[in-house]
């Protein structure tokens, strides 16, 4: 691996890197659900690892708490930004080979897991069931897919992997034990969770298995790539599978 590339590797996985790449994420997000909300029975549907999110803050803090919420979200960010800014200074050309890495990424998760799935089930199993819920027209379908991208990355590779980790470390269990079986758990929890609630979808077992594996790659790409590339991957993975 020459020097270019190594630097690329290493750099591009830091918070001044990965966080700001997920920056535009986070804003366009927000932007189309002002502008292009998904709604049904006439309610506004969000994503829900966002709604759950966002929920806990208004419990705390009762109706802004989705403001301070989004306050801590990029507050906190920034902050880890500027504290990273000592490791080296910011090289813009990376941006767009992040882009390039995460729509590769995108199309090669879709194949791979589309792929293991068949094998693990068999040939006449449908795969189609893993696009199926909620519809609507491509802008608010993209709406939802950046929202995925965004929001279940922070609640089910952030934050809910990080704890059954550190549970397992806690509970006596070494390093590497403990990171394979909070990536699993992790993993069959984020599956469960497209069919739970009032817009959640029917079991099936094709999707249930098709997203837990997409959960382990996620959660392998996070460990390797961080949260920017892995939070554009899965929006783009869930464009790809939604609207195309």
């Amino acid at each position: 691996m020459g020097d270019g590339v190594r630097a690329y590797w290493e750099e591009s996985r830091s918070h001044r890197y990965s966080l700001l790449f997920a920056l535009p994420l986070l804003l366009l997000y927000e932007l189309l659900e002002a502008v292009a909300p998904v709604r049904l029975s006439g309610g506004v549907v969000r994503n829900g690892a966002d709604v759950i999110l966002t929920s806990l803050f208004t419990a705390l803090f009762g109706p802004r708490g989705p403001m301070v919420f989004m306050a801590l979200v990029i507050g906190g960010a920034l902050v880890l930004i500027w504290r990273d800014r000592r490791a080296g200074p910011i090289r813009p050309g990376y941006f767009p080979l992040m882009a390039l890495e995460s729509c590769a990424l995108a199309l090669l998760f879709g194949v791979v897991v589309g792929t293991a799935t068949v094998h693990l089930l068999g040939p006449l199993r449908s795969l189609a069931a893993g696009a199926g819920g909620v519809r609507g027209s491509p802008l608010e379908l993209l709406t939802l897919s950046l929202g995925a991208g965004l929001y279940e990355e922070l609640l089910f590779r952030v934050v809910l992997v990080a704890l059954l980790s550190n549970a397992m470390r806690l509970a006596g269990f070494n390093r590497l034990t403990s990171g394979v079986v909070a990536v699993i758990l992790g993993a069959l929890i984020f599956s469960a969770f497209h069919y739970i609630g009032p817009f959640g979808e029917p079991l099936r077992l094709e999707s249930f298995v098709f997203r837990a594996l997409a959960g382990v790659a996620f959660s392998a790409l996070y460990l390797t790539r961080g949260f920017g590339i892995t939070a554009w991957t899965h929006a783009l993975y869930d464009v790809v599978v939604l609207i195309l």
